[in-house]
C-alpha cells in the first residue's frame, strides 16, 4: 500500500499515522510519484521517476513528443498501464503543466504534474 500525498504532504489520519492509499488512488499515487521524481535522484534506483523536469530546457514545439516518451520511461515497470495521450501547456511563469492520460486494466488514469 502507498501513502497518501496531497499537494506534497503526508495526509495525516487522525491516529498520528498517516492514510494509505487503496485500489485506483493507490496507482494513482505511484504514477503521480514515478512522474514528479526527479529521474536518477536516487541514487539506489537510479531508473526511478521521470525526466519531465527537463522539459523547459528543450525547445517548446519538442515538449509533448518528449513528455510522452518520458511519462512511458518512468511507468515502464507498471504491468497492464499504457501512456495514452499527453498535453503540454507552457506555464507564464515558466515551467510546464503536464497531463497524462494512461489506460490500464481499469479503465482511464489521468495524472497532472507541474514541472
Amino acid at each position: 500500500m502507498e501513502l497518501l500525498l496531497r499537494e506534497g504532504d503526508y495526509v495525516p489520519d487522525g491516529k498520528g499515522g498517516v492514510c494509505r492509499a487503496q485500489g485506483e488512488e493507490e496507482l494513482l499515487q505511484r504514477v503521480l510519484f514515478k512522474l514528479t521524481a526527479r529521474r536518477e535522484a536516487f541514487p539506489l534506483l537510479p531508473g526511478l521517476g521521470s525526466a519531465l523536469y527537463t522539459l523547459p530546457r528543450e525547445k517548446l514545439s519538442d515538449w509533448e513528443s518528449l513528455a510522452r516518451q518520458y511519462a512511458a520511461q518512468a511507468l515502464e515497470d507498471e504491468a497492464g498501464l499504457a501512456v495514452r495521450s499527453v498535453t503540454v501547456t507552457p506555464r507564464d511563469q515558466g515551467g510546464a503543466h503536464v497531463a497524462v492520460t494512461l489506460e490500464g486494466e481499469s479503465g482511464l488514469i489521468q495524472a497532472e504534474v507541474v514541472v
